[in-house]
């Protein structure tokens, strides 16, 4: 009996132990995560021109007549050149994005340049402001009421404010949390139904490497608890990880019969209107090492890779078979990869999706519903006073 006893004292307090352990790595990564992401971040930084050597520059593309393509953020940057190339290519693209303006004089200019080659570029531009969950409502009500197939929407707009002091959206959100993850996860939900519509299709997220050393707390999803102190870093790393957990959780709940795939990429480090944001004496820093960071039209490869590739459908299908379903990650050189431990975390995914199809108002069965085709109430759109 004395053995029995200590045996069960013993166990409860290794359990006890466990359950500690557990609750203290769920406040933030160990320092071995946190010393491996970073080695992945530097690696990517220094050995990315290296690794892409292969890949030609513009990436070419086969002719995209059939497709239809919504491009986020496309007015700068890697977007610009995603939405470039695609029409070019043949594609159907609308450059959804804050400023139209900016986005029909480009459009001007493209179809001027291309004018002597062939039929007009089919391009247009609609208005969508990540920073307002009302505007995503209202932009996939109005792309929704066309009944036009979606082929792929590439969430590719994002914003990392380094060095400035936590801000939040008039939706009361981190705006690195809603701008790089709830804005663009309400977005590819309400667009299920064209993209159901156009199967097989494609969601592809742009990512970061910087997901690597990225923490979420999906019950303090906007870093306010105290628990940790709020860095841009902070916000933006752990924007990207809840992207990729989301991504995997999405990619796992659609059927596969639906044969939408989910894609998530790294463009690598890349020489975007993200610098605008840097201290001046760090911007000055960036632009004195050209050689290693990419230019935005060899950091758009993977995007258009991940959207045009013949072989990510069959490559996402059999994900769906292993244990524990990731969605596929293609890293800056357009290759098949895995994102970071982390982000395969089964639990914390999970939470990540609940919380966040909380927070962007939509139900816990709305993935199902859009797939079946049933109407949705979403608490944010036009309709909300």
């Amino acid at each position: 009996m004395l053995f029995l006893s200590l045996s069960l004292c013993m166990t409860d307090r290794m359990n006890s132990e466990t359950r500690r352990m557990k609750k203290k790595k769920k406040e933030g990564l160990g320092w071995m995560e946190w010393i491996r992401g970073w080695i992945c971040v530097f690696h990517e930084f220094l050995f990315q021109r290296f690794m892409s050597s292969h890949l030609p520059n513009p990436l070419p593309l086969p002719p995209l007549n059939h497709l239809t393509c919504i491009v986020t953020g496309s007015t700068s940057g890697i977007g610009l050149q995603t939405a470039r190339q695609l029409a070019e290519a043949g594609a159907h693209v609308v450059m959804a994005v804050r400023n139209t303006k900016a986005a029909h004089e480009l459009i001007q200019q493209w179809q001027k340049d291309w004018s002597a080659k062939g039929l007009p570029l089919n391009i247009e531009a609609m208005e969508l402001d990540l920073l307002s969950l009302d505007s995503v409502v209202n932009f996939s009500n109005e792309w929704n009421a066309r009944l036009a197939p979606l082929h792929v929407l590439i969430n590719n707009a994002g914003i990392f404010a380094m060095g400035e002091e936590q801000k939040f959206s008039k939706d009361g959100y981190e705006q690195h949390m809603q701008v790089n993850h709830l804005a663009p996860a309400l977005l590819s939900l309400l667009l299920l139904p064209s993209l159901n519509r156009a199967s097989p299709s494609r969601i592809i997220n742009v990512n970061s490497v910087m997901h690597y050393v990225g923490f979420v707390d999906p019950d303090d999803m906007n870093v306010v608890s105290g628990r940790r102190k709020f860095t841009s870093l902070v916000g933006y790393s752990g924007s990207k990880l809840a992207q990729v957990m989301f991504s995997n959780v999405l990619f796992k709940r659609l059927p596969l019969d639906s044969r939408i795939s989910v894609v998530c990429l790294s463009p690598g480090i890349v020489l975007t209107n993200v610098a605008r944001d840097l201290p001046s004496s760090v911007q000055v820093q960036y632009a004195l090492i050209p050689y290693f960071i990419f230019s935005p039209q060899e950091g758009c490869r993977s995007s258009l890779f991940s959207a045009t590739d013949a072989q990510i459908p069959e490559h996402c299908e059999k994900l769906k078979t292993v244990d524990k379903p990731i969605c596929t990650f293609i890293s800056q050189d357009c290759k098949h990869t895995k994102p970071s431990e982390e982000a395969q975390s089964v639990e914390t995914a999970n939470r990540v999706w609940e919380k966040t199809v909380e927070l962007i108002g939509l139900p816990l069965d709305a993935l199902e519903r859009l797939i079946e085709g049933q109407a949705v109430q979403c608490r944010y759109g036009a309709h909300q006073e």
